[in-house]
């Protein structure tokens, strides 16, 4: 029975009429996802950047979501001038909804008061689907199944999505705000069945508190996000074990009503992998939360000078 509740929940969110509830999925290591929510995130290492995630979510329920990102940026150089560049994809399932984004993304950054400030804009394809052969109406068979607004066979539709950000880093800190979906896509599924996806505006900020032992450093960091409609904050903080270039990491995060997370990561030869598990707060249970996958890699390019690239990362790990 809860199984067809959730159906009609995600029905009514994205067939019925225009949606407006917030679109944009969430990652439990948003922190090292920054190109997922912010463009201008994109070439903050200086090196070839390669991420991927993957976030299986409500898993005790049929059907949940499950949705996957990648992401990869490098910088480049053309008259004199540092630029960077991405490309990002999207897919995730939601029951009988696929959602899934293309984009590329370009951001050019500047010195500015001791640290370096980008500005950042992404130019995307939106495709969202809808299996309408699969639809169960159980004890709801006949009205229902007449119903236009309830579609019986595949229902897709596609738009341009448009993003923007800026990105400000220092030695301690760094700050991000951005937009996604600024020119509010609409989606139309068929002839009935169309949606709008609201602007999501983000801001992002962390830093790297060094203690007494050199070898440990507390990282915090917090999004906050909000379409208007519905927010949500993240607050998360990392104790960090540095020696001999590898990385070690555990942290707890919370989100006030919603959830709470723990965190662990490594970071060994340029590859960086972290799991979440995040467990909701409410009457869903501590065994129907989310697993959260990351896993990056960092190669240094030494195309544009001659000799080895000898860019520092000002990513703050």
């Amino acid at each position: 029975m809860r199984n067809k509740i959730l159906l009609l929940v995600l029905m009514s969110l994205l067939c019925w009429g225009r949606a407006k509830a917030q679109f944009d999925a969430q990652f439990g290591q948003y922190w090292a996802l920054e190109s997922y929510y912010n463009p201008a995130g994109i070439g903050l290492s200086g090196k070839l950047n390669l991420c991927g995630s993957y976030s299986s979510q409500l898993t005790g329920f049929k059907r949940s979501p499950q949705t996957m990102y990648f992401g990869a940026d490098m910088p480049l150089v053309f008259f004199n001038e540092r630029h960077n560049i991405g490309l990002s994809l999207f897919n995730e399932t939601i029951g009988l909804f696929t959602n899934q984004r293309f984009a590329f993304q370009y951001a050019y950054r500047t010195r500015l008061f001791g640290g370096r400030i980008s500005g950042g804009i992404q130019l995307g394809l939106l495709s969202e689907g809808f299996d309408g052969s699969k639809v169960d109406f159980g004890e709801a068979e006949g009205s229902a199944e007449s119903d236009p607004a309830f579609p019986t066979s595949d229902a897709t539709g596609s738009g341009l999505d448009i993003g923007v950000g800026i990105h400000y880093v220092h030695r301690y800190f760094s700050v991000g705000i951005s937009v996604s979906h600024l020119n509010s896509p609409e989606i139309l599924l068929n002839e009935t069945n169309e949606f709008q996806i609201n602007p999501t505006y983000y801001f992002m900020g962390e830093g790297n508190i060094r203690l007494r032992n050199p070898l440990l450093s507390i990282q915090p960091s917090l999004m906050l996000q909000s379409d208007g409609v519905g927010w949500r904050a993240d607050i998360t903080g990392r104790l960090t074990y540095t020696n001999d270039g590898k990385q070690y990491y555990g942290g707890l995060g919370y989100s006030p009503g919603i959830s709470c997370s723990v965190l662990l990561g490594c970071l060994f030869q340029g590859v960086n992998f972290g799991y979440a598990y995040e467990l909701f707060t409410s009457e869903i249970g501590i065994a129907n939360g989310n697993h959260n996958l990351f896993i990056g890699y960092q190669m240094d390019l030494d195309f544009f000078k001659k000799g080895k690239n000898k860019h520092k990362s000002v990513r703050i790990l």
